[in-house]
């Protein structure tokens, strides 16, 4: 269930003419869950959903999804039973019913079938970056955004066009600040990354060959998310919420009340290409 705040989002980008494609990827919804509160009356006021509770089954289900995510990529099933056993000798004391009920209220099997993310888990140290760009059509500027999963320590740099020299260039000033190549880097289905998905069968995609080539020179794996899945980059998509309505609509309106308008000359180089830390 969405907060008010994020409702009134919604509807606010639907009146600056924003597609539900384009809400759902900049606040890191589902499509369906724009469609379903654009319906709404604007001055709705959601319910406010409990917490969940934590299960005996949690503390395994990182050991539970790595599992899951290497039969799937071996083409093999592994029954439940065999996962238990695997749990039980890390300490698991609960039993096998109650294990297979939480894995299908995540939906563990379903999720690694569709090739996402099986869970929020935290990534170890260097382990992923994800990555992001967020548009500003109405100022020409693009802003590349790099977040690292583990710190959430972010990248960011002003551009003017999303272009893969462009991509390219960024990821080597974010390499530079963050102090080496990350092992991956998480991406949407942005054209100079991939260009069209199954292409060559389920989960073989035509990726574009001049990125990938740069991935792979620098040593760098990269996965890119299933559509209309943006929370996959739940990290970045948070920081971007940021960077848009804390950062540069907070900027622009400094510069307009002095006379100016935003573009990529009038921002200062250490916002042009600024480290941002956001603990989110």
């Amino acid at each position: 269930m969405l907060k008010k705040g994020e409702v009134k989002m919604i509807h606010k980008m639907i009146k600056e003419g924003l597609s539900k494609s384009a809400i759902a990827r900049k606040l890191g919804l589902s499509r369906d869950t724009v469609s379903k509160y654009a319906k709404l009356p604007e001055g709705h006021i959601p319910a406010i959903k409990r917490e969940a509770t934590s299960t005996t089954v949690d503390a395994y289900l990182p050991h539970i999804a790595r599992m899951l995510e290497e039969a799937h990529k071996l083409e093999i099933e592994i029954p439940a039973s065999a996962i238990y056993q695997e749990i039980q000798k890390m300490g698991y004391k609960g039993s096998l019913r109650w294990m297979q009920e939480i894995m299908l209220r995540h939906e563990l099997r379903e999720k690694v079938k569709d090739e996402e993310l099986l869970l929020n888990f935290e990534t170890a140290k260097g382990k992923q970056m994800q990555v992001d760009w967020i548009e500003f059509p109405k100022d020409g500027l693009s802003a590349f955004v790099a977040t690292m999963g583990y710190s959430r320590a972010s990248y960011v740099e002003y551009v003017t066009d999303e272009k893969v020299d462009t991509l390219i260039n960024c990821h080597m000033n974010a390499f530079s600040y963050f102090g080496g190549v990350p092992q991956e880097g998480l991406y949407d289905n942005m054209k100079t990354v991939i260009i069209k998905r199954n292409a060559y069968g389920r989960g073989k995609h035509k990726f574009n060959e001049q990125f990938r080539d740069f991935a792979k020179h620098c040593g760098m794996d990269f996965k890119v998310c299933k559509p209309y899945r943006p929370q996959t980059k739940g990290k970045v998509e948070r920081f971007n919420h940021y960077l848009r309505y804390s950062f540069h609509n907070t900027f622009k309106v400094r510069l307009s009340m002095m006379g100016y308008k935003m573009n990529k000359e009038n921002v200062p180089e250490r916002q042009r290409q600024m480290p941002l830390g956001c603990e989110c």
